[in-house]
């Protein structure tokens, strides 16, 4: 348990007046009353039980506790305001720094970077990758990218884009003996599969294929390697709309058939509403939003162009 502290005030008044030797004076300096600095040194002498200052002929002279006591709430002050300082610097400095998923920062967030650096080059992005969510209370984090419900509260939350779960493979997968040419074909190759085999079998029940075997093929643990064993050609996986939207684009990955499954948790862009509109922020949110924007473009271009071919 903290142990009581002097109120701040009464500090304060100390401070003031032992470095005027004047009640009058440090009442100037903090904008109050010369009887409110009185009180309020009367009040801390009272808590302590010891005597800072003797009054003598309209004269304020410290004692001996008061300078020993002056020196521990002077250095104290200074690192309060020294603190301080630097933190309305950081928060209105160029520096940002955001924190994602390993699997968000590898697939989505990591091509874009120099793109954002050249249209943005004031402000210092900082990346960390990590698993847990972020405590902004506690960590130097300005903005966080999650995946959930959109359920933060007490946060300013705003959905990257709407998602979907599809089949993606490798190019070379379309052409040769084991060709794809109807969803059923899915089933000659392995599959690859993200933490369990279940969302295979919802997907083959959409493309109107029930009762599927959709027990051979890896089962991995982060949607990055997922992906990736697909681009490898090692397989069939089902990957969702924003971390597979960078490698169809570029053309890494194919939907081989355009059946897909909503998904309700997406991506968010979560910050602390008390921080929510400074201009660093905006700016890194609003540049997130047009890239998840242009994604959803390319994609929806791509799928006219296959189902015209």
């Amino acid at each position: 348990m903290r142990p009581r502290l002097p109120s701040l005030n009464a500090l304060k008044a100390f401070e003031a007046a032992a470095r005027h030797e004047s009640f009058t004076r440090a009442a100037e300096e903090l904008c109050v009353t010369q009887g409110a600095v009185s009180h309020q040194v009367k009040a801390l002498e009272a808590e302590l039980a010891i005597k800072l200052f003797n009054r003598e002929r309209q004269r304020l002279i410290i004692t001996e506790a008061g300078r020993e006591y002056l020196a521990i709430v002077r250095d104290a002050l200074d690192r309060i305001a020294i603190g301080t300082e630097r933190l309305i610097e950081r928060k209105n400095a160029g520096v940002l720094t955001v924190s994602t998923s390993p699997d968000f920062a590898a697939k989505w967030l990591v091509h874009r970077l120099g793109h954002f650096a050249e249209a943005h080059s004031g402000i210092d992005l900082r990346v960390s990758a990590t698993l847990h969510h972020v405590d902004f209370a506690r960590e130097e984090v300005d903005l966080a990218v999650r995946h959930g419900d959109g359920n933060w509260p007490g946060f300013d939350t705003v959905r990257l884009s709407p998602e979907k779960l599809f089949a993606v493979c490798s190019p070379t997968l379309l052409s040769g003996r084991r060709r794809l040419s109807k969803p059923a074909d899915i089933l000659k190759f392995p599959l690859i599969h993200m933490d369990s085999r279940a969302d295979w079998k919802n997907w083959l029940q959409e493309a109107g294929i029930d009762d599927a075997v959709v027990t051979h093929g890896p089962v991995l643990n982060r949607a990055s390697m997922v992906i990736d064993a697909a681009i490898n050609g090692q397989g069939i996986a089902l990957a969702r709309t924003t971390l597979a939207a960078w490698d169809l684009i570029n053309g890494r990955l194919v939907r081989p058939f355009p059946h897909s499954l909503p998904l309700s948790r997406t991506y968010w862009i979560i910050c602390p509403k008390a921080t929510a509109a400074l201009p660093k922020i905006v700016t890194f949110r609003d540049w997130l939003l047009r890239e998840a924007a242009s994604d959803l473009r390319q994609l929806q271009k791509k799928g006219r162009a296959a189902r015209s071919a």
